[in-house]
Formats: structure tokens, C-alpha cells, sequence
């Protein structure tokens, strides 16, 4: 059973910066896309960016510019370097992650922009 485990979330003031990171428990080279994802409070779950196994990433238009997602393949992470924050960026954010049969989900960690 696949886990993702999320963590670096947490309270920030707009403009500032946080590093989420996505720990896999296998290896992130046999998910075909991983991808960082955002819900805020009574809105629907979203794509913020999503990588390929080739290195293909695309990045929703909200953060173009202020986030970057990176990965370390041998410690099977995914980060997401998130900078100039916004309130808008107030999200829970979950890292997820696709094999050619199942979709995984991580539980989530909270980031809270204060204005």
C-alpha cells in the first residue's frame, strides 16, 4: 500500500514563503504524474501543479511564478517551494500521486496566509 505523507505546512503572512514536501513510500519513479492540489473551505479540490515521470510539469496560472515543484528521487519527495504568498493561498494541500491503476492521496497539510 502506497502512503504520501505531507508536511511544512503551517502559518505564514502574505509574502512569505513555505516548502511543502511529499514523502512517498515507495519509489516516486512508478507514478506515471504526481501533483500538489489545494481545497480551500467550501471550494473544490484543485490542481495547483502536476509533474510527469518524464519531468513534464504544468502549473495553474494562480502560482505560475511563485511556486516550484521539485523532487528528490532518492528520497522519493516531492516539494513545492511556495513563495510570495497570498491569502488566497489558503488551502489545505494534499500531495497525490498516479500509477497506470490507482490514484493516491496524502491526508493533507493545512497553509494559512495572514494578510
Amino acid at each position: 500500500q502506497v502512503q504520501l505523507v505531507e508536511s511544512g505546512g503551517g502559518l505564514v503572512q502574505a509574502g512569505g514563503s513555505l516548502r511543502l514536501s511529499c514523502a512517498a513510500s515507495g519509489s516516486i519513479f512508478s507514478f506515471e504524474h504526481m501533483g500538489w492540489y489545494r481545497q480551500a473551505p467550501g471550494k473544490l479540490r484543485r490542481l495547483v501543479v502536476g509533474i510527469t515521470r518524464g519531468g513534464s510539469i504544468n502549473y495553474a496560472d494562480s502560482v505560475k511564478g511563485r511556486f516550484t515543484v521539485s523532487r528528490d528521487n532518492a528520497k522519493n519527495t516531492v516539494y513545492l517551494q511556495m513563495n510570495s504568498l497570498k491569502p488566497e493561498d489558503t488551502a489545505v494541500y494534499y500531495c497525490a500521486a498516479s500509477s497506470d491503476s490507482e490514484d493516491y492521496w496524502g491526508q493533507g497539510t493545512q497553509v494559512t496566509v495572514s494578510s
